[in-house]
């Protein structure tokens, strides 16, 4: 098979993407931008269609503010040139950047990472575990649009490419790894994200295992040891299964797992005949599995251990709004506002119990979305697992998330917003209180998070 160019000119990327080059070709990196207010100079405007606004009528200030050429779909829409004319602009960003990785595939690694809870922080922890330059997912851009720009951003330079594979319904995965089938697959857990689309936990497990079964051949499965659904994925590797967990059996297992008072783990970690120890700069006990597997992965493509485990040492949050803690006028905050399911929302709860050290705690808990039938349920079910923990009081923000203050009585305070939620804890909140922010990201609840981190 021949190797596929390197794209250097519009002509070469109109030609990668199955467009047509309005104007003139002129030299070009495959850079692409959906922002015409963060355009990469030299590289590509993707004019995407949104919700409020159209990216056609930005691709003349894409051009002004240095991209080389726009790639659109409607040329009547937009006076800018030179530009790309393809039939759908997503797509197109698809082949992109399968070319791209393709013609980047020698000297390349491809990591990718999927699971219900714990991606973006896996896929930072993989990242700081690497040698070599690295090219990651930012922040958490991690389904057909994201992925493509992430792939886009790599050089000949780049020795690892780590992508964060999300997945809203079954084959979502089964595209992303047909443009960029990766030398490792990383799953992390089957939990109960997205039930509202995928009906079940069995559903959530298929979609998941997309990842494994997209692996290029020969490629390694790194599987959670103590998620049995996620083991049941071996029978689909196309090569080499390496397994992370706490449990006996697992490849890179934690013998050891010591909370400090801030509930980051300090962690005895074996591989073999090799034995290492690592703290973890993040908070929350929970982070244990992420480690684990971001030490697995950098094992499976031959980094060693103790080299592994000294490149996460200390590391905390790169991403934003992931158990950040911070201090404000004597409250203790933690920030995990970005995302929220059931499985993540009770990890936290239970994180801010251990962090409070019997201080009064406050939980500011937003909607879980995307739960479909089950929506009811697992916020009522969130809402009896504060009460078991004795949660000091916990502010429920938004009419989606009322269930969760039934079984909590006068502990609970419901609001209808983010601006009420902002009134109640001004009046709650008390030198010494540890509060938790926690959300689907939808809700907005992340910038209340972030007036109280700043």
């Amino acid at each position: 098979m021949q190797p596929l160019i390197p794209l250097t000119s519009l002509a070469a990327i109109a030609t990668a993407c199955g467009g047509k080059l309005l104007g003139p070709d002129s030299p070009a990196t495959p850079s692409a931008s959906i922002d015409s207010r963060d355009v990469v100079p030299g590289g590509i405007f993707c004019a995407l269609p949104g919700e409020r606004t159209d990216g056609h009528s930005f691709a003349v200030t894409a051009l002004h503010n240095g991209a080389a050429a726009v790639l659109v779909s409607d040329p009547k829409a937009t006076p800018a040139r030179p530009a790309i004319v393809v039939d759908d602009v997503r797509a197109a960003m698809g082949r992109l950047a399968a070319h791209h990785a393709g013609a980047l595939r020698h000297g390349l690694t491809l990591l990718a990472i999927t699971g219900s809870a714990g991606k973006t922080t896996t896929k930072d922890l993989i990242a700081a575990a690497l040698p070599g330059p690295t090219v990651a997912t930012e922040r958490s851009l991690n389904n057909e649009i994201g992925l493509p720009l992430t792939v886009l951003r790599a050089t000949a330079d780049t020795r690892y490419l780590v992508l964060e594979m999300g997945a809203d319904r079954e084959g979502d995965l089964t595209y992303l790894t047909s443009l960029v089938p990766p030398d490792v697959a990383v799953v992390l857990m089957v939990g109960r994200a997205h039930l509202g689309v995928f009906g079940s936990q069995e559903a959530v497990a298929r979609a998941k295992g997309e990842l494994v079964r997209g692996l290029a051949p020969g490629g390694t499965a790194v599987l959670n040891h103590d998620d049995a659904r996620v083991v049941a994925m071996a029978k689909d590797a196309p090569g080499p299964v390496l397994t992370f967990g706490r449990g006996d059996g697992a490849d890179v297992r934690a013998i050891v797992v010591e909370p400090d008072e801030a509930d980051r783990a300090r962690l005895t970690v074996e591989a073999g005949d090799e034995r290492v120890h690592l703290r973890l700069g993040l908070a929350g006990e929970h982070h244990t599995a992420n480690a684990l597997a971001a030490l697995a992965a950098a094992l499976a493509v031959g980094v060693p251990l103790a080299e592994a485990a000294a490149r996460i040492d200390g590391a905390g949050p790169a991403s934003p709004h992931r158990m950040a803690l911070s201090e404000r006028n004597g409250v203790t905050v933690i920030d995990d506002a970005y995302n929220a399911n059931p499985d993540s929302m009770a990890a936290a709860l239970g994180a801010l119990v251990r962090i409070s050290a019997g201080r009064r705690t406050i939980a500011v808990l937003g909607e879980m979305r995307e739960l479909g039938e089950a929506a009811d349920h697992e916020h009522a079910a969130l809402g009896a697992r504060a009460a078991e923990l004795a949660i000091g009081h916990v502010v429920v923000v938004g009419a989606g998330t009322a269930p969760l203050a039934n079984p909590l009585g006068e502990a609970a305070t419901v609001v209808a917003d983010v601006a009420e939620a902002r009134t109640a804890l001004d009046e709650l909140a008390q030198e010494g209180d540890v509060v938790l922010f926690k959300a689907s990201n939808g809700t907005g609840l992340w910038r209340l998070a972030e007036e109280w981190r700043t």
